[in-house]
């Protein structure tokens, strides 16, 4: 099933799209519409597509800005517009189509191809990097490197140069000693099964900290304090167990 979700400042063009979608393909699913692309960016920090389908122009932010603001993309975007002007700027950011409005049916069912073509390659792609990364989970060693998806590639990295983890929805940032840091498209709990146990502790929902980095615990406002002197709370919940393993 393709899971796609419809982005227009107009109510009308999203209902005859939606209908459009669902009506000529039993394969596609329109998992949620908007007319607020603010609210868009926010449902997409959290969930996964397998496609995008967005107007340009909206009177918040047209389609280029709404794509500004995605941190990671790995839907595919096909824009929808009534005006022709934006097929190379829409190609410069590598959407996967463009249809002007009003949407022919034959190039709707040419795009929904090019959808599920797009889904396989990602697919394929993803299992790969699982297959990477779980040679990676085979030794626990600090020294040993291990490999993080990173914007389309695998970059290597020890375990014993992360500081920090953060979590942000479905992604991660991943601090290291040389103030480097890295966007995952992984969520936290992905990374965290990747670093050896002894040495990674979830302090915080939000956060995973080597515990080596830690240079001082204050226990009455319950927060440590890391080598790169950023300040990070640990839970309630969480405390006994954070002082067992320190």
């Amino acid at each position: 099933m393709i899971e796609v979700i419809l982005v227009d400042d107009e109510p009308r063009s999203l209902t005859a799209l939606e209908w459009e979608l669902t009506n000529f393909s039993d394969n596609i699913k329109v998992v949620e519409k908007f007319v607020n692309p603010e609210s868009a960016i926010e449902f997409l920090k959290y969930n996964t597509v397998d496609g995008v389908f967005l107007d340009i122009e909206m009177p918040q932010m047209d389609g280029f800005q709404f794509l500004e603001k995605i941190k990671s993309r790995d839907f595919a975007v096909i824009f929808t517009t009534a005006y022709d002007q934006y097929a190379i700027q829409a190609i410069k950011e590598k959407a996967l189509d463009y249809l002007l409005k009003p949407i022919d049916t034959d190039d709707l069912k040419k795009t929904i191809s090019k959808i599920v073509e797009h889904k396989n390659a990602s697919e394929l792609k993803k299992s790969l990097e699982e297959r990477i990364l779980s040679i990676s989970k085979l030794s626990q060693s600090p020294n040993k490197k291990i490999a993080i998806p990173m914007d389309g590639k695998l970059i290597f990295v020890k375990a014993c140069d992360i500081i920090y983890c953060e979590s942000e929805g479905n992604y991660c940032h991943i601090y290291l000693e040389n103030n480097e840091k890295l966007f995952v498209t992984k969520k936290l709990k992905e990374i965290e099964e990747l670093l050896p146990g002894e040495l990674f502790f979830r302090i915080h929902n939000s956060y995973l900290i080597n515990l080596e980095k830690v240079k001082e615990y204050f226990k009455t406002d319950g927060y440590v304090v890391l080598s790169n002197q950023k300040k990070m709370p640990v839970s309630r919940s969480r405390k006994n167990s954070f002082l067992d393993k320190i």
